[in-house]
């Protein structure tokens, strides 16, 4: 008598695995953030080995370039001087940030590949490395900005504080952005200079030495542009105003996109890092 052979079921245990795995590693590298902290530090003091100034180099240069840009674009563009540095310094200043983080990030993988090879840390850690080490330099750029506020007799409102979750926006996206270009940099070493060459281009497009209302009836779509929508959501609140509501909702959009795009490449693809590095 012979027994109808039981159908094979084919069951793929790998992908839930993964987003398993993925999770672990974002709990170990939050839960290791102290340590991601201490190499942040380490990276700035390494930095500027041997440096008086140190790190307060970057706030010289920047104010060095605030003064010629200010003086150079308030003539260009028939504007006050006392009404323009103060927003120019307020948007290179957050322009930095953001340009930054994002450099950073393209390497924020392979920049680690010693350690990652080495010790069988969460990758999640370089990622955090990357945001607290851009904070810091942040720190010693933003105090400027209230520097050049005083020297033109700018008091800054209330919506100051509003500043505080537009920048938890950026630290979001720029964790986000540390993963997942940093996974692809290092699956693909040509697309660093790629995302230099696009900040370079976004620059240009991007509200940042000129004003949004110089566009005219294209202002409206100036939040389709991410680097816009994040920029503002600082700026904004440091120039009193509250940003807009369509800036703020665009804003966490873009970053929930990156976010999710950052969560899916990252579960799908955090096995073969260690081989892409």
């Amino acid at each position: 008598m012979h027994h109808a052979a039981n159908p094979v079921r084919e069951f793929d245990a790998a992908a839930p695995r993964r987003r398993e795995r993925a999770r672990e590693d974002l709990e170990g590298g939050f839960a290791r953030w102290r340590l991601a902290w201490a190499l942040a530090r380490g990276d700035i003091t390494h930095r500027y080995r041997g440096s008086v100034l140190g790190p307060f180099w970057l706030t010289i240069s920047t104010g060095v370039m605030l003064t010629a840009l200010g003086v150079l674009y308030a003539k260009l563009f028939k504007m006050d001087v006392a009404s323009y540095l103060p927003w120019l310094s307020v948007s290179l200043i957050v322009w930095a940030v953001i340009s930054q983080v994002v450099t950073d990030a393209t390497t924020s993988l392979t920049g680690a590949e010693g350690v990652i090879r080495q010790m069988p840390l969460p990758y999640t850690v370089h990622a955090l490395r990357v945001v607290f080490r851009n904070a810091v330099v942040a720190a010693h750029n933003l105090p400027l900005i209230f520097v050049v506020f005083a020297v033109f007799g700018v008091t800054p409102s209330w919506t100051v504080v509003l500043a505080i979750p537009g920048l938890l926006l950026l630290g979001i996206a720029g964790f986000a952005a540390s993963i997942f270009l940093g996974m692809i940099c290092a699956r693909f070493r040509d697309i660093p200079p790629i995302v230099g060459s696009i900040m370079q281009i976004a620059f240009f497009v991007s509200p940042v030495i000129w004003k949004p209302e110089m566009v005219g009836h294209w202002e409206p779509y100036l939040p389709i542009n991410p680097f816009f929508a994040l920029m503002e959501t600082v700026r904004g609140p440091l120039m009193g105003t509250t940003g807009g509501i369509v800036v703020w909702l665009t804003a966490i959009l873009w970053t929930g996109l990156l976010t999710l795009l950052a969560w899916t490449f990252f579960a799908r693809f955090r096995g073969r890092i260690a081989f892409w590095v």
